[in-house]
């Protein structure tokens, strides 16, 4: 996979396939090398407002059409994505330097999430409440779609981020208008071109990068029923803002503090790795749901420090499209500055530097792995997501002190447990104030389970039932006998 040439970027609203935007064009920089490779078209305001009529339009045939017609198309566009695994894996590589081995994972992910929902699409019923006989009344409720659903997406994982979204939207009858983030078109441009090779109908998938103005556009455009967004707390928070006049729902997948507690019955042997290639070594640091504070017992403390360091300083950090490659570039320099800023301020807290600490000396945004022990649990490396190869060690005594530890900052994301006993395992999994808790190397983002958070983390769910339930309106139905 050397062919490092970025493909053409387009706005895809309706029927129509436009090479510009009504905003100026985007200098798309490789991370890999820190030069410009592309330049990307950018909707405005006024695209979005295309982009929401095309889907209002065509959301009343949608709605119409038979679920097992629906569910077919999905069908369809999981087995176009898997087909596509290849283009996408060199894709991710353009967009923000993912490497080979992680892309490949999440292309698998990305058409298992669509052929979930697909699966979903005939299964959506209604319920009778009450009883005719006894109450005088027939009454049931009706699951329906809203409308157009707004969807925004980060840059760390844009397949898995469409896929975790607009599959369950439109299995629910809706259609969607989705601006991806401009750092990384180029997932998202093949995305749309499947849509339309799988047959789905012009208006109801409709797939524009756009400037920050599109994005507030997308949010107060009328049309648009509910939002669906996946980042950070800070445009969370001007999101909600910006729907709480029309009282608009959203869902918000936003970010995370997430602890991996190690009791001292684990296996080191499992748990180092785990450890490591969760925090400094997958997509770079640069995910939602990574472990990136680990809490281990005393007793073996110094043994899991050692082993995860030792882990760590085996990660190949390099060129995206090299087949050996296991961490790439972080997304750009202001990226690599903010966290540099990060590693140095945790060294002058007090932190313990085991491994890592350093730019890469190469061109492009490369960070080593980077490992620091006995972090205190209240500084600034243990309470705000990095978003880079940066992983904070803490010790613990008791069962109780993790339990603490864990809840002490303001996300709730995810979970993690290590433990051979499978009764504080589960004891322990209640207590964690998470959207979901891993235990043993349990795998996060399975299309069947729900994942959400509370607090920074975020509100609503993407996954299981609960993920297409957040697309359905209930309406309840009643007539007297």
């Amino acid at each position: 996979m050397t062919d490092r040439t970025p493909p053409p970027v387009h706005l895809h609203i309706g029927d129509a396939t436009l090479a510009t935007g009504s905003a100026a064009a985007y200098d798309h920089v490789d991370p890999a090398t820190g030069t410009v490779n592309a330049q990307i078209p950018m909707a405005d305001a006024a695209d979005v407002d295309r982009a929401a009529i095309a889907a209002h339009e065509a959301f009343d045939s949608w709605r119409r059409t038979t679920p097992q017609e629906r569910r077919a198309l999905l069908h369809r566009l999981a087995d176009l994505i898997d087909a596509n695994a290849d283009e996408f894996g060199r894709r991710a590589a353009l967009d923000n330097g993912t490497p080979a081995q992680a892309a490949a994972a999440g292309v698998a992910a990305a058409a298992e999430w669509t052929r979930y929902y697909a699966g979903w699409a005939d299964k959506l019923t209604g319920e009778v409440q009450g009883d005719p006989l006894s109450e005088g009344e027939f009454a049931y409720s009706l699951a329906q779609p809203y409308g157009v659903i707004g969807i925004i997406i980060t840059w760390n994982g844009p397949l898995i981020s469409l896929s975790m979204k607009i599959p369950a939207a439109v299995a629910a009858g809706n259609t969607v208008v989705v601006k991806p983030s401009e750092m990384t078109p180029f997932a998202p441009e093949l995305f749309a071109e499947l849509v339309k090779e799988a047959g789905f109908p012009p208006g109801v998938i409709n797939i524009l990068p756009g400037t920050a103005e599109a994005g507030a556009q997308l949010v107060t455009h009328d049309l648009v029923k509910k939002v669906s967004f996946t980042g950070g707390p800070v445009t969370a928070a001007k999101i909600l803002q910006a729907c709480a006049p029309s009282m608009k729902p959203a869902v918000l997948e936003l970010g995370g503090k997430s602890a991996n507690i190690v009791f001292d019955d684990a296996d080191p042997a499992a748990v180092c790795p785990h450890a490591a290639m969760m925090s400094v070594g997958l997509l770079t640091g640069q995910g939602c749901a990574f472990p990136t504070r680990l809490l281990v017992q005393e007793s073996i403390y110094d043994q899991i420090v050692e082993g995860v360091a030792a882990v760590a300083r085996t990660i190949v950090t390099g060129d995206p499209f090299d087949v050996d490659t296991v961490s790439g570039p972080v997304v750009n320099e202001a990226a690599a500055d903010r966290i540099m800023g990060v590693i140095e301020r945790a060294k002058n807290d007090g932190a313990r530097l085991v491994c890592g600490g350093h730019r890469v000396d190469r061109p492009g945004f490369f960070i080593e792995p980077t490992v620091f022990a006995d972090v205190d649990p209240g500084s600034e490396l243990a309470q705000n997501e990095v978003f880079g190869p940066v992983l904070a060690i803490t010790k613990f005594r008791t069962e109780a002190e993790a339990i603490e530890i864990a809840n002490s900052t303001e996300y709730g994301l995810s979970g993690y447990i290590q433990t051979a006993d499978l009764k504080r395992a589960t004891r322990v999994a209640a207590e964690l104030e998470t959207g979901e808790v891993l235990i043993n190397g349990a795998a996060n983002l399975a299309a069947r389970r729900p994942f959400g958070g509370i607090g920074l983390s975020g509100t609503g769910k993407e996954g299981a039932r609960a993920g297409i339930e957040e697309f359905l309106q209930v309406k309840s139905v009643a007539m007297g006998l």
